[in-house]
Formats: C-alpha cells, structure tokens, sequence
C-alpha cells in the first residue's frame, strides 16, 4: 500500500458570466474594486506592476467601462459623432476617411459612431439630435456650404466640433480641408502640357464650398495657359456614374468636343472615361482626362491612361478626429486649421 499522498490540483478560478466588470477584474486579480479602477484610471498612487497586471486581465476578458457609468460620473459620453450624408461616394470619402477616424481614436477612450442623413432630409436634423440629447462630446461634419446653418448652431451652442472642408460665413472654427483650388490648378497646367486646348471641368454642386474654390482654380489654369473652357455639364461629381458617362458622351458627339477634362472626384473619372471611350476617343489620342482620386490607385488600375492627383481621405480622417478631441479639450479654433495638398506625381 502506498501511503504517499497524491498531491492536490491547485484551485482553478472560474470567471463569473455575462459582461465583464470591475468586479470580474477584482475577482480574477485579487485585487479589490477600487484598486481595479484606480488602476485602469492610472491614478499615481498605484503601482506599475499592479497597473500592467490589471490591464493585462481587463484585455484578456474584452472589459470596458459602461459608458453610462461613465457619464454618470464625468458628463462625458466618449462619442465622437461623425454627420455623413449617406449618399456621399464610397471611393471618395466614407471608407478612407472612417478607417482614418478609427485609428485616432483607438487608443483613446473615445468611439466612432455614424449619423447619417441623405440628399431628401435636412442636413439639420443630425446635427440637432445629437446636441439635444446630448449623444456625442463631438461632431465631424463633412460637405460644408459657404453659408452653413450646422456651422453657426455647433457655434452658437459651444459643441466641439471640427468640419472637413471650410465656410466663407467668417466663423472661426477648427477645419481640415483639401486645396481644391490648386488641384484644379495643377490639373489644367498638366493637360496644357500635354497640349490640350479645349478643357471641360466636371465638379462638384456649386452649393458646396469646395466647389467654389476648384472652379477658381480652373479659371485661373485656363487664363494662366491661354487655354479654352468649356461650358459647364448639367451633371456634378454626385450624380451617379451611368449619367455622367452619358452626359460625357452626348458631348464628345457634339460640336463642343473637348480635348482635356479635369474630374472632382474618382468615380466622376472613371464615367468621363466611359462616356469618353463609347464616343470613340482613346484615352491619350484625341482626350485626356486629369482626376482626383482617394490614397489608392484604382483609377490606374481601372485605366493606365488615366492622370490622378491624391487626396488623402485616410490622412484626413486621422486629422479630424485629432482637431475634434483638441476642441473637447479646449484648444483655440485658430490653431486646428488644415489646409492640405499634394502636388502631382511627374508622369512618366
């Protein structure tokens, strides 16, 4: 008979159920529930060792703060709302842009969350609903007109909030904007380079601020270059593509054929492309089109003979929600402007 013992298994700890808390943390830790939460909250008093042993458990476990907790305590709601018409392009804008936002703010303790409207509601409402229930810390708002209502009431009601795009309504706010002026700009000198003469500009609707400045920059590539404008197509940069494409072949059939057109806006490219190819013409033969695009090369993939310069929707994003929590935090509007551009790239 063996009369030795057989050593006891060590305790296993099981992990309570549902959501975790503070209190699974103190659990599976040892530590009690204050130390938990002074810990998470890097209060000076606690040690480093216990800080990394917390937050290590409050990882393992998929822990975060009940937000209403929170704003029970801070009157805070760790939301940064971003107003974003749903019909606005997906190449253009939404993805690139939201993928920018997130990163900023994934080590922060603040979440994205999506408030859309579209073309047929007032642009007001979101903003409205988001101040009046008190939903978000912060607003990003895009597409922003010369004259715009949200501006003024985010103004008047001391909302932090930071726009993508800038107003002519002499309201100072924090901004981050493309410089469209001079995209159009480069893009008229490119296609006078290429000895281009008759040059057609698709943009975007002339209630928007942005509008404003591409068409200034066109105008002034055109007299720069001694070149011809042609009039305006009854279609924007927002209409969808088959009608663009359309629209761009009607008139590569007409007597008003041009040569040269500068594109607002990656899909607005890519229909001037079609359009242009259903008349007969050969990108790099008798047109050649210069269009924005987002920070990838579709445009190129789509078509090799295509001109892009870049906007940087990414770049933009993680901009936004930088100045957005500066002005949570205080910072003076004055020092939260971008405007931003690169030149483009030399064609081979």
């Amino acid at each position: 008979m063996n009369d030795t013992a057989t050593p006891a298994k060590p305790a296993t700890l099981k992990r309570p159920e549902g959501r975790p808390t503070l209190k699974t943390i103190a659990f599976m830790t040892g530590l009690g529930v204050t130390t938990v939460s002074r810990a998470l909250k890097d209060a000076p008093d606690i040690g480093e060792a216990t800080k990394k042993r917390v937050r290590l458990v409050a990882d393992q476990i998929g822990y975060r703060p009940n937000r209403a907790g929170v704003r029970l305590r801070t009157g805070k709601t760790n939301v940064i709302s971003l107003v974003l018409n749903t019909e606005e392009q997906i190449m253009g804008l939404t993805s690139h842009m939201i993928q920018g936002i997130s990163e900023e703010l994934a080590n922060t303790p603040y979440h994205l969350v999506v408030t859309p409207y579209t073309h047929a509601g007032d642009p007001m409402d979101p903003v409205r609903y988001v101040v009046e229930t008190g939903s978000a810390d912060g607003i990003i708002l895009s597409r922003t007109e010369p004259e715009d209502p949200r501006v003024r009431y985010l103004n008047e009601k001391n909302m932090p909030f930071v726009t993508h795009g800038r107003t002519d309504m002499g309201i100072e706010h924090a901004y981050h904007d493309y410089d469209n002026a001079a995209f159009a700009r480069d893009a008229v000198a490119t296609l006078a380079k290429l000895g281009r003469k008759r040059i057609l500009l698709l943009g975007p609707p002339d209630n928007l601020t942005y509008a404003r400045h591409m068409v200034s920059g066109f105008q002034e590539g055109i007299l720069n270059h001694d070149l011809r404008s042609l009039p305006t197509l009854s279609v924007t940069i927002d209409d969808d593509i088959q009608i663009i494409a359309d629209e761009v072949k009607k008139l590569m059939q007409s007597e008003h054929r041009p040569d040269g057109i500068v594109c607002g806006a990656g899909s607005a490219g890519i229909a001037a492309a079609i359009g242009a190819e259903q008349a007969g013409a050969t990108l790099g033969k008798e047109i050649d089109i210069v269009s924005k695009q987002s920070s990838f090369d579709m445009l190129k993939w789509f078509r090799p003979g295509l001109l892009v310069i870049n906007e940087d929707f990414r770049t933009a994003g993680r901009d936004l929600a930088r100045k957005v929590l500066a002005r949570i935090d205080g910072i003076p509007t004055e020092d939260l402007q971008t405007l931003a551009y690169s030149p483009p790239q030399k064609q081979d």
